[in-house]
């Protein structure tokens, strides 16, 4: 399975950055995990820069507006979404400042929140990849989460 995390704007943090090159290091061992910045635009435009770059794949679109599940309970379904055979990969959908369109949240197969709480792009970008590396030690059996 391959995952693609898609971020609009490039990481100014210094903290923020070096967690999420950490964890997708981490990632590297348990698949295909990969992050990739897209130029900060008009929504218009972002919004269809983001559809085309996720084309066929199972979208997850990370929104306030989203569920907020558990981690067992996000684990569960991504096992269900790995398990599809129609499912090659993943795409999760971080968008600007001003948040999703509604059109780019309609073409949505999932939304996703992290938290009821607005965050800043890079912040849920570490807190993605955090959760993404938490999941597959999850479905690998390690020691890396606890109940």
């Amino acid at each position: 399975m391959r995952h693609q995390i898609l971020v609009v704007g490039k990481p100014a943090l210094t903290f923020a950055k070096s967690g999420i090159e950490e964890y997708l290091q981490r990632l590297r061992k348990y698949g295909h995990y990969e992050l990739r910045t897209l130029k900060d635009n008009k929504p218009e435009a972002i919004s269809q820069k983001l559809l085309s770059e996720s084309a066929h794949s199972f979208r997850i679109i990370l929104d306030e507006r989203g569920q907020q599940p558990t981690t067992r309970q996000f684990s569960t379904l991504m096992q269900g979404w790995i398990e599809r055979p129609d499912i090659k990969q993943i795409s999760y959908l971080i968008g600007p400042s001003n948040g999703h369109l509604s059109e780019t949240r309609q073409a949505a197969d999932y939304m996703l929140s992290l938290s009821s709480l607005v965050l800043q792009h890079e912040l849920a970008t570490l807190m993605l990849a955090e959760q993404l590396y938490r999941l597959a030690t999850i479905h690998a059996g390690t020691p890396y989460h606890r109940d």
